[in-house]
């Protein structure tokens, strides 16, 4: 086999993962995007759930695709009803696309215990449901639900249910496996049996539920399936689906059968984060392929490795998926990391630098202390300029004075009051905030304006607090990180101390030099 379908769920069954929501705009985004990508099917949602669903389809017609063809999704009919009848299969209609996905039971006690009807009716239904939308012109995709569970307990019934979707005319038959509770093997001598008889193209839909949605995606297309179901990031119901953003490199790259333009695979990690910024999630960072972690290297020794040869520690250049290497600075990274982050600083940097050595102490020391450089790259740079390449001062602090309120039933409230000197001159102000940190940050920002107005751009967007040693309770070491954004490039500082104010300001004091710098 040499080219898959990818069949990709994230508008209808990612959207059913926990904290996922999208919005109409937000679904005809992904719907682009997903269509850039290159993938051959996009299950755009179920029209016949609510009225949002039906506008969305409405709007979502007017886009001019490239690549991939839309889906409806839904039932088929309900028990006692005939298709002309049922309002599901009238909507699935309305939504007007050309391929429409239906599902029918496969398991003869979800038929018993679930839609409480009679084995030949549930076949009736499959059957009549496919015929009804063949005949209207649909491409008709059968999502064979609870098979492989179906299968295990009554392979005779689940084989009819099949056979039953096939008189009805159905294009693509999809083995599900809607509770994720298959193992590889046991996926693999199923596909293989059923494609023994089976007359139209296979596709698999494996849920995650025991982790192996992609392994059993992966066997049942040796086995030879046609078609992988599943959402981008893996995200849907409960434990979530098959991860494409792991499946379609696996097959392009490490099988050789392709599912979308080659050149497009190099758009998969900026993909997936456009993707996730869209379903308001983070993308894992140790997602294989997309991660920002995938390409990591921190141990000293991996790192150095992958300096010499990357092939040792990687086992595909990051730059085919559009991702990158990453050499987080760190106590156990080794000189050879170091340099090379601090090369990519100060590019003629001696190799045997005595001043590298030194830093690399310093930074042993500080982790030793709680600080954290792996996740803050902007406070890395900073502390190197200051030390290879010392610059006058942007800034220094002369004091900061807090004060906080607390009335019952009422928000709390603080005040700041920051003086520093630039130069030769002294600046003071205050200000107001939700709370202590938000009040400094406030109040800093307000002082520093008024010489550096590119700081009037830049904006807090994530702060974080992590107790170090609780047996110390209140008094307890602290680092807080601090993720800024100028609108156009965010980093991360950070600082530690016992008092989360004076952490919190020595990371907010190192995002407004590392952005003092790289002006």
């Amino acid at each position: 086999m040499d080219q898959v379908t990818i069949f990709d769920s994230t508008l209808r069954d990612g959207a059913q993962g926990g904290g996922v929501a999208f919005s109409i705009e937000d679904k005809l985004a992904v719907t682009r995007l997903l269509d850039q990508l290159g993938v051959q099917y996009i299950e755009a949602g179920n029209p016949g759930s609510n009225a949002k669903e039906l506008e969305f389809f409405c709007r979502v017609s007017q886009l001019s695709l490239k690549h991939a063809e839309l889906v409806a999704f839904g039932s088929t009919c309900r028990k006692g009803l005939s298709p002309e009848e049922d309002p599901n299969l009238a909507s699935l209609l309305k939504a007007d696309t050309a391929v429409c996905a239906i599902f029918g039971k496969c398991w003869k006690f979800h038929v018993d215990a679930v839609l409480e009807t009679t084995a030949q009716e549930n076949f009736r239904m499959i059957r009549e449901s496919c015929r009804y939308l063949k005949a209207r012109g649909r491409k008709v995709i059968f999502d064979a639900e609870h098979f492989f569970d179906g299968y295990l307990e009554d392979p005779v019934f689940a084989k009819q249910a099949i056979r039953s979707a096939l008189e009805g005319g159905a294009d693509v038959i999809c083995l599900c496996d809607t509770n994720g509770g298959v193992f590889p093997k046991t996926a693999a001598r199923i596909v293989r049996e059923v494609l023994s008889w089976l007359p139209v193209p296979l596709g698999v839909h494996f849920h995650n539920d025991m982790g192996m949605a992609t392994a059993n995606s992966l066997i049942a297309v040796q086995e030879g399936a046609n078609q992988v179901q599943g959402t981008f990031l893996g995200f849907g119901e409960r434990c979530g689906n098959a991860n494409l953003s792991t499946i379609i490199p696996l097959l392009q790259l490490k099988l050789g059968i392709s599912c979308i333009p080659q050149e497009n695979l190099q758009t998969l990690a900026q993909c997936a984060r456009e993707l996730a910024a869209f379903a308001n999630v983070e993308v894992p960072a140790g997602l294989p392929f997309v991660g920002k972690n995938a390409f990591s290297h921190k141990a000293g020794m991996h790192a150095d490795g992958v300096l010499k040869s990357p092939r040792s520690f990687e086992h595909i250049d990051p730059f085919l998926v559009g991702n990158v290497r990453r050499f987080p600075a760190s106590e156990i990274s080794g000189r050879a990391v170091i340099l090379a982050k601090i090369k990519e600083i100060f590019p003629s940097v001696p190799v045997n630098s005595e001043e590298v050595q030194a830093v690399l102490e310093e930074i042993k020391e500080l982790e030793r202390q709680g600080y954290q450089f792996e996740g803050a790259d902007a406070s890395f740079e900073v502390l190197v300029r200051k030390r290879l390449a010392p610059f006058p001062p942007f800034f220094r602090l002369l004091y900061y004075h807090i004060y906080t309120d607390f009335v019952p039933r009422q928000s709390a409230t603080a005040s700041a009051t920051v003086k520093v000197e630039v130069g030769e001159q002294v600046q003071l102000m205050a200000a107001e905030g939700n709370g202590p940190v938000n009040a400094l940050d406030r109040a800093l920002r307000k002082a520093l304006e008024l010489f550096y107005p590119v700081l009037s751009h830049v904006k807090l967007t994530d702060y974080k607090v992590r107790v170090l040693d609780g047996k110390n309770a209140t008094g307890s070491t602290v680092r807080v990180l601090i993720t800024s954004s100028d609108g156009k490039n965010t980093f991360t500082t950070v600082g530690v101390s016992r008092d989360v104010v004076a952490a919190s300001w020595k990371a907010l004091a190192d995002s407004m030099e590392y952005l003092l710098l790289n002006q």
